[in-house]
């Protein structure tokens, strides 16, 4: 039983990494009278908030608070008080409460210890800190059976920078290869050259002895064109059930990734049938038989569930939850390129300001959560790339999407050839040849916009200014006088949306997309904020 018998937010301090945020200070007392102190980030209260399933104790909203002030100027803002005093309501609300005050989630959240958001092996946020007599902290037995697992898409045509030799298999549990697709006869084509980077793949994993398990991802956005004729009938389902189980067998994988981009929705204008989700779940039955218990069985999906015969996200997935391993949100694409952009990957709508609120990582779990999908099943995408924009604005905002089609609809979230992306011409920073178009983050540093420091992180360069978006927790560069505007993903909110996946119990995460990373370097981040 939970001994804590009052917390107050006592004061409130501030850290400058990875920009300059507040940290709140918690009292806690127990009924012995031991008592400590502990930090938490307002991040940290949005993550419990998630795991304790939402709820109807609101946390106070993050409006914006200027970040280009030096911290000492805002430690007594208005806002910041205003915020405290919200955060103080919430953990009352919280410890009055007789189903959550014993909640796992809230004794950890006011334990004492030591909780780091590790950025290249540097403790980059603030420690909790103990002081008087603090207890011992609660044995968590569900957090080491809890492993969250890496893994990442490999695109067939990544061999051409990254042979599967010179993959490194200690950082991923799995890795998925794309892509195979579904064709008109329900069966699967390859692209050229596809076939044996895929054996490659396979020797190379075996060779290596750290246990990689090969998961071949069949579909993407350009290739889920078949997907609704194959699942329509219980005949055709059949048939790509047989021919994905024979491909299974002959080059020794270890399962099938469906990368439906969507049912009964468009996507890059492909047929659809209001029956997409049912047929699905039929297929997905089948497929599990066929395959045994052992094998994976995923699917890339969007922040919402299978869109219904009645064009509304389902409410209830458990059927489909009880045959699968996992389901990999892509959470990213949400906002490409335009004038004034908006974050490509956010972690939450933190300021209430998001006129995409449900394309969040944070929503996203919420809304398969709650349609009963187990947050162990769910893979939290990040996104190893970004959105070049040609606009003048130095901060972000975004445009919105339609509602009536899926977040990814307005851009291909799983492509299945790589994006042409024009080689950089003129300049160091001279981003001009990719206005409108997605940016690997290798290809920022090879062209200058950003460069890596001492630390592991990395800052804008030649011209670029780093900004932080507190409303998404997401980095962009923005260079007025070369009109340029990159929203992407770095080690610091990889980091942050890697610690959330895992506070949340999520199954873990995987990235779009291998040959993306600078070297590996965000891929170590996500790694080792995993827990491994």
């Amino acid at each position: 039983m939970n001994s804590i018998v009052s917390v107050v937010i006592s004061k409130h301090t501030t850290s400058s990494n990875p920009r300059p945020h507040v940290v709140y200070i918690v009292n806690v007392v127990h009924v012995d009278g031991s008592a400590y102190e502990v930090q938490r980030r307002y991040s940290e209260f949005v993550a419990l908030r998630a795991s304790l399933g939402g709820g109807s104790f609101p946390l106070p909203p993050k409006r914006i608070i200027t970040t280009s002030l030096v911290p000492s100027a805002w430690v007594d803002d208005e806002l910041i008080k205003e915020r405290k005093a919200g955060l103080q309501m919430y953990l009352t609300d919280l410890l009055h409460d007789l189903k959550l005050r014993n909640h796992l989630e809230l004794v950890r959240f006011l334990a004492p210890s030591v909780d780091f958001m590790d950025v290249e092996g540097s403790g980059a946020s603030p420690a909790m800190v103990s002081k008087g007599t603090p207890v011992s902290r609660p044995t968590l037995n569900d957090e080491d059976t809890h492993k969250p697992i890496s893994a990442t898409y490999y695109p067939a045509w990544a061999s051409g920078t990254l042979a599967p030799s010179d993959i490194d298999f200690s950082k991923f549990d799995v890795i998925f290869f794309a892509f195979a697709i579904p064709n008109g006869t329900a069966g699967i084509n390859w692209d050229d050259g596809s076939q044996d980077t895929l054996k490659d793949l396979v020797s190379c994993a075996r060779k290596s002895g750290h246990g990689t398990k090969i998961v071949l991802s069949v579909g993407g956005w350009s290739g889920s064109h078949w997907f609704s004729q194959a699942m329509s009938t219980s005949i055709n389902r059949n048939k790509l059930v047989k021919a994905l189980s024979e491909t299974v067998d002959a080059y020794h994988l270890d399962g099938i990734d469906i990368d439906w981009e969507y049912p009964n929705a468009p996507g890059d204008g492909n047929p659809h049938s209001s029956a997409d989700a049912a047929n699905f779940l039929s297929f997905i039955k089948m497929l599990r038989s066929e395959l045994g218990s052992s094998r994976i069985i995923s699917a890339a999906v969007t922040h919402l569930p299978w869109i219904g015969e009645d064009g509304s996200p389902l409410s209830d997935v458990s059927e489909y939850a009880a045959h699968m391993t996992y389901v990999n949100i892509m959470n990213y694409d949400v906002f490409s390129s335009s004038s004034h952009p908006g974050p490509n990957a956010p972690q939450g709508d933190l300021c209430g300001t998001s006129k995409q609120p449900k394309a969040t990582a944070e929503a996203a779990l919420a809304q398969w959560t709650r349609a009963g999908m187990p947050a162990s099943k769910l893979l939290l995408g990040l996104a190893i790339y970004g959105y070049v924009s040609k606009s003048t604005d130095k901060n972000l905002s975004g445009s919105s999407i339609p509602p009536e089609l899926p977040p990814q609809a307005a851009a291909g979230a799983h492509p299945r050839y790589p994006p042409k992306r024009p080689k950089i011409r003129g300049a160091l920073g001279d981003l001009s040849a990719l206005w409108g178009q997605q940016i690997a983050f290798s290809q920022l540093v090879t062209s200058g916009a950003i460069c890596k420091t001492g630390d592991g992180s990395y800052d804008g360069a030649n011209g670029y200014t780093m900004g932080w978006d507190d409303c998404s927790n997401t980095p962009y560069l923005f260079n007025t006088g070369r009109t340029t505007v990159v929203s992407y993903d770095d080690t610091w909110s990889i980091a942050s949306k890697t610690q959330f996946a895992r506070k949340s119990r999520m199954g873990g995460c995987f990235t779009w997309s291998l040959d993306q990373d600078d070297g590996l370097s965000l891929h170590n981040v996500m790694v080792r904020n995993l827990g491994k």
